[in-house]
């Protein structure tokens, strides 16, 4: 695709453009916290309608107080002389306490320090001409920049871009990097949702990664947390109402975004996620847990978020994309706003994982219970969800709607992530749980099927280190409470085994990456399987896009056969789930009509070059014929013609 097809590809209207209604910030509005005035210090602007006053104290050698001005609605703002960037500061409530501000951009000395004013146009961006390819050309690497190298920075995670690049991945999903408590954690637990951790290198460092990402061609698509905040260091109720006692989430308080005050509040995360798109060049973003967010007004906050994000596309002349996290099984997450939807671009699909995962393993417990039929994973490479309003046994309800009105590229599709590696007392990788066939099928199952695939780091070379939930809490209640809370979590999905000690520097530090091991004989096949499938996804036609009525899907015995195709070719891909040797036959290619066809392999897991062993498949097959696969093989086989539709 070159350059200009992508523009008109990646600009092309969304579902969620059209909405109308009052805007989630003020047009004209002063955005939130300290923002860089150059040559008279910084514009402060807080929100406290608790507090009749609100000052700032400039640390430094002034140690000045500056008292803000009240301007109605619970705002206070100011010019603040002398407060440049670099400058750190607090503000001081009615209570006379000294706290951080609850938009800083930067906390360098961690929760408990002082905020920092930070000046996002000082880099000089080098990405002015990239555009991120539409979604449903993406191959998504998540990592967690603490562990995707031993620095556990974002400088250091720069060096990883040019070997995701070799690999084909097209963006890279950072884990949150919102500012947490302590210098280890998933970052679940953000406390400032402005700031950038500390830690990784900051909001500068932050900066030069997506550049440097930008530069290789490779979008950024940042994990972001809408549904709850972190428990320690977290100053959000001192300064207004922007929790909730009407609801509660697993994590914590519910976030305030249907009651009394929760414009402003509404307002905060609105311009928190315009912040990650204007000022560090953020292509999308990755909202956590949608489901936590409670809000049964007429004008959810999530279509506020979409509009607004259009808005700004617009402005811009870029489009950003909204991805969500939703354990609901709800198409109307990626519905139009027109018919009832909230608009948003895309989902995760944890019915795709769950199948596959339980066809590979054999686990039953907790969510895997409810699979472990091969035709689940069929049904959800052919429909989107497995459960679509069907009786959920570990739910012990009925559970999800139709998604056969959803296209495939509005699914996120993964064999791993952080969620399901984390979700087992050891954090055990899948390549720690089955064996080498086993791990290239899921290779295959993934990176064949219809949906935007998405890498676990290290996946792609067969990584074992384990990723199992650690944070880096100082309040020795909170610490237990943590390792009470990890235990029960892991009882609760019925799991037996220790659970590893979530605050434990050697748990933290057993998930660093050895990236190492990609060079290893057994690992260097596996990558070069992924590549090798990721080129097949990108050369091919039928593999690129698809739409609901191209991707049709089967299960006979322990064989998968997925047949996806355009109006130029088909491709037919055959998967063995078994530990045995199956055989099955080619299909008719649609629009066959009865005529015998050629089909041509395209790519074969006995290949030695990719890791393979045992038979190989012949280069063409007719249609109707036998294919052998060996135990927990599969292969792709290609046929050129037209499609009857």
């Amino acid at each position: 695709m070159t350059r200009s097809d992508r523009v008109e590809a990646g600009t092309s209207t969304p579902q969620r453009w059209g909405l109308v209604g009052v805007p989630a910030i003020p047009p004209g509005a002063p955005a939130l916290g300290a923002v860089p005035v150059p040559g008279r210090g910084a514009h402060v602007t807080v929100w406290a309608p608790h507090s009749d006053t609100v000052s700032v104290r400039v640390l430094g050698p002034s140690n000045a107080l500056v008292r803000l001005d009240p301007t109605g609605g619970g705002y206070h703002v100011a010019m603040v002389a002398g407060l440049d960037p670099g400058c750190r500061y607090r503000l001081a409530l009615d209570d006379g306490r000294e706290r951080a501000d609850p938009a800083s951009r930067s906390q360098p000395d961690g929760v408990a320090g002082p905020s920092e004013v930070f000046d996002p146009s000082a880099h000089q961006w080098g990405d002015g001409n990239f555009t991120a390819r539409p979604l449903w050309q993406h191959i998504v690497y998540e990592a967690h920049i603490g562990t995707l190298t031993p620095a556990g920075t974002f400088d250091s995670a720069i060096a990883v871009l040019d070997e995701l690049t070799e690999l084909g991945v097209t963006a890279i999903e950072p884990l949150p990097v919102a500012q947490f408590s302590g210098t280890r954690n998933w970052g679940y637990d953000g406390v400032f949702p402005y700031a950038v951790q500390h830690s990784y290198g900051g909001p500068a460092a932050f900066q030069r990664f997506v550049d440097a990402a930008h530069q290789r061609d490779i979008a950024v698509v940042l994990d972001v947390v809408y549904n709850h905040v972190g428990p320690e260091g977290n100053v959000l109720g001192a300064y207004g109402p922007y929790f909730t006692d009407r609801y509660r989430t697993p994590w914590g308080p519910a976030i305030n975004f249907d009651g009394p005050g929760s414009g402003p509040v509404r307002r905060y995360f609105v311009e928190n996620a315009l912040t990650w798109f204007r000022d560090f060049h953020v292509d999308g973003l990755r909202l956590d847990a949608v489901h936590g967010i409670v809000d049964p007004t007429a004008t959810p906050f999530l279509v506020e978020l979409a509009g607004a994000t259009e808005q700004l596309g617009t402005l811009l002349g870029r489009r950003f994309d909204l991805i969500a996290e939703s354990a609901d099984n709800d198409p109307r997450v990626v519905s139009p706003t027109a018919v009832g939807g909230l608009g948003l671009d895309a989902q995760w699909n944890d019915d795709f994982h769950h199948a596959l995962h339980a066809a590979l393993t054999g686990e039953r417990l907790g969510y895997y219970a409810d699979f472990g039929d091969v035709g689940q994973l069929a049904r959800s490479m052919a429909e989107g969800f497995v459960y679509q309003g069907q009786y959920s046994c570990h739910r012990a309800r009925r559970h999800g709607a139709s998604s056969t009105g959803i296209e495939p590229e509005r699914f996120v599709v993964f064999a791993q992530n952080h969620d399901h590696v984390g979700n087992r007392p050891g954090g055990d990788r899948l390549a720690s749980i089955v064996g080498p066939d086993a791990l290239r099928l899921a290779a295959a199952v993934l990176l064949l099927s219809p949906g935007v695939p998405l890498l676990f780091m290290g996946e792609e070379y067969g990584e074992t280190a384990p990723f199992a939930y650690f944070v880096d809490h100082a309040d020795p209640d909170l610490r237990e409470a943590v390792r009470r809370g990890r235990r029960e979590e892991m009882t609760g999905l019925g799991w037996t085994e220790e659970t590893v000690d979530a605050l434990a520097l050697q748990t933290f530090q057993a998930a660093v990456l050895d990236r190492s091991q990609r060079f290893a004989p057994g690992q260097a096949q596996l990558w070069s399987l992924y590549r090798s499938l990721i080129d097949l996804r990108s050369n091919h036609s039928a593999l690129t896009r698809s739409a609901r009525h191209q991707a049709q899907a089967f299960a006979q015995g322990g064989v998968v056969t997925l047949i996806r195709s355009d109006a130029i070719e088909s491709v037919c891909s055959l998967f063995n789930f078994s530990a045995a040797e199956s055989v099955t036959r080619l299909p008719l290619p649609p629009g066959g009509v009865g005529r015998p066809s050629l089909w041509t392999l395209l790519i074969d897991s006995a290949d030695p070059t990719l890791g393979g062993h045992g038979q190989r498949q012949p280069e063409g097959v007719e249609s109707q014929d036998v294919v052998r696969l060996g135990p927990h093989g599969f292969c792709s086989y290609g046929h050129v013609g037209p499609r009857e539709v």
